[in-house]
């Protein structure tokens, strides 16, 4: 049976974690424009530093890895704490906090885990996702970015697309296809590149809701050292796999959290308005109460589940990731009906969430992909033709 209790340990830990966020929070600096992403990086990658000093950076990393080797509980009460003190979230660091660094520390060898994941820790060098590309859609496996190999090195040539914070980062986990004549689930591999590398051109482009987070990124003879393949060569899709079971299994925990001050926000903004009148509105407040209660206790099976199955998130993150991304584009529609004709004010809170929580059925992998996953894997469906 799954427990989703705390222990007394875990339960002091919470409070240890209370006391030090209650002092460290008042002292931090103002945050930057979300413009100024050389100002966000260095942000981020000083409250990472903080949370390395203090002991809280990679909780749940192994110890061979640099991190805590603490439970994924313990880990689950850090980002459920930080979020509700309003603490700074990962920002410039989620590629390689959450995806990049988990997958060197679960499939790298001991020199790239030595090499790669203490400056993740320390917040000294940023991590992009170099997985999508323009003409492959939601069909990750029908990259072309090809890998030729050159003696100790891959020259490496193509374009990605959606690579988040690439103009400040300086590595990217790249998808890469190594046998062009293999099936195209086959011949991938997983690679490391310096972004700094000759022949890297990164574009900046904007969202709809003004931010110029994600990237094109262009590969022209790109030389990367065979050393910076993670795992086989021509192995990289089931590394791949590795990395989205974190990207969608635990890379949205905090998230949840910061829905469910949301809404209690949104409650209260509607009673002073006297929006709260309306009773439609008041069922739709309380439903979406009831749909984060659930993916909260949904995140605690998730993580419970993983401990069990050495750390690594399972299929049942897709379950959560497909509940999730459409109860946020719910929220964020609740909140326009709750700020009325406000709601397309930029300036008002809410508003920019709601135009990025417009792309959450697209991240981290579509919605129909999360279907498929949970159609085969879960229900044991047959494969679609």
């Amino acid at each position: 049976m799954t427990d989703l209790s705390y222990s007394e340990e875990e339960d002091a830990f919470r409070a240890r974690l209370r006391e030090w966020l209650d002092g460290v929070l008042p002292g931090l600096p103002a945050k930057p424009s979300p413009d100024d992403w050389p100002g966000r990086r260095a942000y981020d990658a000083a409250w990472q530093r903080m949370l390395y000093d203090a002991g809280y950076a990679g909780l749940h990393w192994p110890v061979d890895a640099g991190g805590q080797g603490a439970t994924p509980t313990r880990q689950l009460i850090f980002l459920e704490e930080t979020e509700r003190a309003g603490a700074p979230y990962v920002g410039a660091n989620f590629v390689g906090l959450l995806h990049a660094g988990p997958t060197v520390a679960a499939e790298g060898t001991a020199e790239q885990r030595a090499r790669w994941l203490p400056p993740v820790l320390r917040g000294e060098e940023i991590w992009c996702q170099g997985f999508s590309e323009p003409d492959a859609g939601s069909d990750l496996a029908a990259l072309r970015t090809r890998a030729v190999r050159d003696g100790d090195h891959y020259v490496v040539s193509g374009q990605k697309i959606w690579t988040s914070h690439a103009e400040v980062a300086d590595w990217c986990e790249l998808l890469v296809r190594t046998d062009p004549g293999a099936p195209k689930h086959r011949g991938i591999s997983w690679l490391a590149m310096p972004m700094d590398a000759p022949g890297v051109t990164v574009r900046p482009l904007r969202t709809l809701a003004g931010s110029t987070e994600f990237a094109e990124v262009f590969l022209d003879e790109v030389r990367i050292p065979v050393g910076n393949r993670v795992g086989a060569e021509n192995d990289g899709w089931r590394v791949t796999m590795v990395t989205l079971s974190f990207e969608r299994g635990t890379a949205f925990v905090g998230e949840v959290v910061a829905c469910r001050r949301t809404l209690a926000e949104l409650a209260d903004e509607a009673r002073a308005t006297g929006r709260w009148d309306d009773a439609v509105l008041r069922r739709r407040l309380g439903r979406l109460n009831a749909e984060f209660r659930a993916l909260w206790r949904l995140t605690q099976w998730n993580v419970s589940e993983a401990e069990r199955s050495g750390g690594v998130p399972g299929a049942g993150g897709s379950v959560f990731k497909l509940r999730y991304s459409q109860a946020r584009q719910e929220l964020y529609e609740a909140a326009a009906e709750v700020l009325g004709a406000q709601a397309w004010d930029l300036d008002r809170e809410w508003v920019l969430d709601r135009l990025s929580s417009l792309s959450y059925t697209i991240a981290a992998g579509t919605s129909q992909i999360q279907r498929n996953i949970v159609a085969e894997r879960i229900l044991g469906l047959p494969k679609g033709r």
